[in-house]
């Protein structure tokens, strides 16, 4: 993609996420230290709590739901399906009971022009994207980030159907994540004289969210994780503690394909 020399990384949000990883500062507040790789001019957010402790997707089932670590991603994308598309940014959040353990975004060169449509909607155009890293060199740190987690998304198989496209075209092997999706989670806890709709916006703004959605990737999943910390407080007083008991609702809760 073409862009003129002004366009690089001189604008404040191309820069921010960079400056808070270098300085070592904590985006989530949590009190958890930083660290950093570096891809070009741009630097992928890794804040990372000492005390997590993983386990395999195997082991998640009979596991307190206040326990699971979750990777909850989003994407911005240049249109809506992996063949005609491509991932324009990527953010992402762990989090364990209801506490931010770590985050990790980056903006993502498509290698095509943003569609105004797009553009107007995100706020992402191309002079933004000119010197981002290219999905390969990525996706490797995202699946790193998200490994031996319970993958989170609102509206997953839109994010899903991106991932593992961009696995195929990458030469990775997608890890067969466990996935809940939180949208199929609100249309089962939420009463409609709640809500009109289960969308991000509306959920964030019925629970208060901190972090409110803006076709942001990592404001996104930011939202989507406080959204997913109210509706596991909902499963508690359905008497739903585990992963597991989740199974019961299949569209909820599913194992993506290797």
């Amino acid at each position: 993609m073409q862009a003129s020399r002004e366009c690089g990384l001189t604008g404040r949000s191309a820069r921010a996420g960079a400056g808070q990883a270098r300085a070592g500062v904590d985006p989530a507040g949590t009190g958890v230290t930083a660290a950093k790789m570096s891809v070009g001019r741009f630097t992928l957010v890794s804040v990372i709590s000492p005390a997590v402790t993983t386990r395999a997707p195997s082991e998640y089932g009979g596991m307190p739901l206040a326990e699971l670590e979750f990777a909850v991603v989003d994407l911005e994308t240049t249109g809506w399906s992996p063949e005609a598309a491509a991932i324009t940014e990527i953010g992402a959040v762990r989090v364990r009971g209801g506490l931010r353990q770590g985050e990790f975004a980056s903006l993502v060169n498509p290698g095509t022009p943003v569609p105004p449509g797009i553009e107007d909607l995100t706020g992402i155009t191309d002079c933004m994207l000119a010197a981002a890293p290219k999905l390969a060199a990525v996706l490797p740190g995202l699946l790193d980030f998200a490994r031996s987690r319970v993958l989170v998304a609102h509206n997953a198989p839109f994010d899903l159907g991106f991932l593992v496209a961009a696995c195929g075209d990458c030469g990775l092997t997608w890890p067969g994540f466990t996935v809940l999706d939180t949208v199929m989670l609100a249309r089962q806890l939420m009463d409609p004289d709640e809500v009109p709709d289960c969308k991000l916006g509306t959920l964030a703004g019925f629970f208060r969210a901190r972090t409110a959605p803006c076709h942001r990737a990592l404001a996104d999943a930011r939202a989507t994780a406080d959204v997913l910390g109210w509706l596991i407080g909902r499963l508690n007083q359905r008497g739903i503690h585990t992963l597991g008991q989740l199974s019961a609702w299949p569209d909820v809760l599913t194992s993506s394909p290797h």
